[in-house]
């Protein structure tokens, strides 16, 4: 590997990904401002943000990776100079948004009357609750739709609107969660409910921002989106959906993972399950660096895979995991050299920060892993290739993972059961199979692509 090679394609990568990065960090101060406004209001309607959260978060996350599909088959259209293909994926991509964005609303007004009774919450949250979920799911078509335009734009490699456009949204949600929430400028004081208002129109908002930025961008217009209308193609709804299924499914099976470590966490007491979740929380911020690669390995990957470069395609692949790796070194040494201040962000309990600090030294190892598995993993979709990231996110969280955090946190059958450090060495275990797997089963589609490109 030569030095100037690398600082070349990392340079490349990280102009891609910084934006991305950005992106995401102020989605998650949307989601902090949310909970801070709320929690002004009261304790109980902070709760109910927060519980709220925990069930539309997951379901938006399941689409994006759904609609993720789109940003590769973009990437490597452009890389084969087949722009004039990027029209009619976009617009089957956005007939799914739209159709996922109005079954939304439907299961909401058809589940809730259901399940509702069922809840077993106090009546004050349970209320605020449905309230919120009510008002956000009729922002979940803009928000769907917005997906789209912007993996259309990033599949282009342009990823800087996504920055731009997610910072006008934070713009646009705290006044908004002002307004709603304390009932200003005439309008009735939905307390926590009016976060889920506030955040439906913030995703229309991004939405139609997109949408003038896809309409008036010179940059994009080798790919010109509005010159021809394209209506729903069966065929092309089932490729981009074999595509996105399995990136939907994977993205799912690692947010349910942590969710259920943390109800099983549940009996061990508040204590642990605060530290287990500053040290989850941490661990998140931390991970969207190499999530941001990721993505724009995806985009290089494609680009090249278009191209027919299979050299290029392995070499990006190559670069971008030393950088991963190299990044690791210093988020790993930073976590464990501050781990007792970071936790002393989120709490003044000395009990839950010595066992946040020592938990956030596990989450600390594993960090290597967490960069080569997404990273692979982000290659892997570059390829097109997101049915064996399915099975192996499955096999590596939940048959890995869980198993070893379920012996060794609740049982005596090697050790003595060592609780949440058991679910956290489940972690590491079950992420530690995925970059193992994952960077094999990147290894064997490099060969399949260099033997096809070669005949």
């Amino acid at each position: 590997m030569h030095l100037d090679n690398f600082l070349t394609y990392s340079k490349k990568l990280m102009k891609l990904a910084y934006p991305i990065l950005i992106a995401q960090l102020i989605q998650n101060l949307m989601g902090f401002s949310d909970t801070v406004m709320a929690g002004r209001v009261s304790a109980t309607d902070m709760a109910a943000v927060a519980v709220a959260s925990s069930v539309w978060l997951p379901l938006i996350l399941t689409i994006y990776g759904l609609i993720m599909a789109l940003a590769a088959i973009v990437s490597q259209y452009a890389g084969a100079k087949e722009y004039h293909k990027v029209a009619k994926a976009t617009y089957q991509t956005a007939w799914i948004a739209v159709s996922l964005g109005i079954i939304l609303i439907a299961l909401f007004y058809l589940i809730t009357p259901l399940v509702i009774e069922q809840v077993s919450l106090e009546l004050a949250l349970k209320d605020l609750m449905f309230q919120y979920l009510g008002y956000i799911v009729w922002g979940g078509p803009g928000f769907c739709l917005y997906l789209v335009l912007r993996n259309y734009s990033e599949g282009l490699s342009h990823t800087k609107p996504t920055m731009i456009i997610s910072i006008i949204g934070l713009i646009i949600n705290i006044p908004a969660n002002y307004i709603f929430i304390y009932g200003e400028f005439g309008m009735p004081a939905l307390g926590g409910a009016g976060c889920g208002l506030a955040t439906a129109i913030v995703y229309w908002a991004m939405f139609i921002a997109m949408l003038i930025y896809c309409l008036v961008s010179k940059v994009l217009k080798k790919a010109p989106l509005f010159t021809h209308f394209y209506w729903p193609h069966l065929s092309e709804i089932r490729y981009i959906l074999s595509i996105g299924v399995p990136i939907a499914m994977s993205l799912l099976f690692e947010v349910s993972l942590f969710c259920v470590v943390a109800i099983l966490l549940a009996p061990f007491g508040a204590q642990v399950v605060a530290s287990h979740q500053i040290a989850i929380n941490f661990s998140g911020l931390v991970f969207m660096v190499p999530l941001s690669m990721a993505m724009a390995v995806t985009i290089q990957v494609g680009f090249a895979v278009g191209d027919k470069d299979q050299q290029k395609a392995k070499e990006i692949c190559r670069y971008a995991v030393v950088l991963g790796l190299v990044i690791a070194v210093v988020t790993a040494a930073l976590s464990i050299i501050f781990r007792t201040q970071i936790a002393n962000i989120y709490t003044h309990d000395l009990a839950v920060i010595e066992l946040a600090a020592s938990l956030m030294f596990l989450a600390s190892l594993f960090q290597f892993s967490d960069a080569i598995q997404v990273i692979s993993a982000g290659a892997l979709r570059g390829y097109k290739d997101t049915k064996a990231i399915l099975y192996i996110t499955f096999c590596s969280y939940w048959l890995v993972g869980l198993s070893v955090g379920l012996i060794l946190g609740l049982t005596d059958w090697l050790i003595p059961a060592i609780g949440p450090y058991g679910f956290w060495i489940g972690f590491i275990s079950g992420l530690t199979t995925a970059a193992i797997l994952l960077a094999w089963r990147l290894k064997i589609v490099q060969k399949r692509f260099a033997l096809a490109t070669s005949i």
